[in-house]
């Protein structure tokens, strides 16, 4: 197969998905991509379910390449379905999100055009009502600067459901950091590839459809989320910016059991982060203030639920 098919597909892009005990959403998932016009290769990590997820794979969709780790990695089950990506881009999705007809083939012409472009954000509309997300606004409106060539405005981080990176520069960032395993991930991979000079962009033309997970426990991910921002803070940020960071998420986060346990967990993980501590440069710490900044007003950042 060619990488331009005058059938719609296109061979250039890989799609990985992971997933844990959600067969019926990831079945359905598996199949909207099976329609896809492009008919890109699918990869799944499947971090140990217990729901038959991997055996309904095998049964319903033996096309699909099917990784059983047999241990929840979370966000690093990504990275061992990247080892198996031979394509120049790989797309990420959840179990419980789909790529739009096109977007994969927009995607990669986008990339291809822009040789310093490691990634571009799809617009994403929450399903079943398609309205669209409320973090789309904050993308669309990124205070960030960026050289005119970008397709949309420069970012500062992504969103992995519904991104499609170039397989080079996520190689070259190191992939999502073991340490953070699941929730807000993204952020420090995004950190590191900025810092290689790699850039990211919002991309109106692309869109991917979210239906939130019934199985979901948003407590769970919110403490989560929390956690690896703190974690993020101190990995990354100088440490005035730290110290005002945690100063602030102290002051306005809810004060209930779920943000007490966010921050006993991210106290206990203190001695690896301070050991991985990185700060960045003056230059890209700007940038991130900048962000901070614009998300503190954003609906899509609260540490609710």
């Amino acid at each position: 197969m060619t990488e331009h098919g005058r059938d719609g597909t296109d061979a250039r892009t890989t799609v990985v998905v992971i997933t844990r005990d959600r067969k019926d959403e990831l079945l359905r998932t598996l199949g909207k991509l099976r329609r896809l016009p492009e008919r890109p290769p699918v990869i799944v990590t499947d971090n140990a379910s217990s729901d038959g997820t991997a055996e309904a794979v095998r049964r319903h969709f033996p096309e699909t390449t099917l990784l059983t780790p047999g241990r929840n990695l979370g966000a690093v089950g990504r990275n061992l379905a990247v080892r198996q990506v031979r394509t120049p881009h790989v797309a990420f999705c959840d179990d419980d999100s789909w790529w739009e007809p096109g977007s994969l083939r927009r995607a990669a012409d986008l990339l291809e055009r822009r040789p310093r472009l490691a990634a571009v954000t799809a617009r994403i509309v929450v399903e079943p009502d398609g309205t669209e997300d409320p973090v789309v606004r904050e993308l669309r409106e990124s205070p960030l600067t960026g050289p005119d060539w970008l397709p949309g405005p420069a970012l500062g981080s992504f969103l992995a459901a519904a991104t499609v990176l170039r397989t080079e520069a996520f190689r070259a960032g190191g992939g999502f950091h073991p340490g953070l395993w699941l929730g807000g991930e993204e952020e420090l991979l995004a950190c590191d590839l900025l810092r290689q000079g790699w850039w990211l962009s919002y991309a109106e033309e692309l869109t991917v459809h979210h239906q939130a997970s019934v199985l979901r426990d948003s407590t769970e991910r919110r403490v989560l989320g929390l956690r690896n921002t703190l974690w993020f803070t101190w990995l990354r940020r100088p440490l005035l910016p730290a110290l005002r960071r945690t100063g602030h998420l102290l002051r306005t986060v809810p004060r209930d059991v779920a943000s007490v346990r966010a921050f006993a967990h991210a106290a206990a993980g203190l001695p690896w982060v301070l050991r991985e501590r990185e700060p960045v440069p003056r230059e890209l710490e700007l940038r991130l203030s900048r962000l901070e900044s614009a998300r503190r007003t954003s609906p899509a950042r609260r540490y609710v639920g």
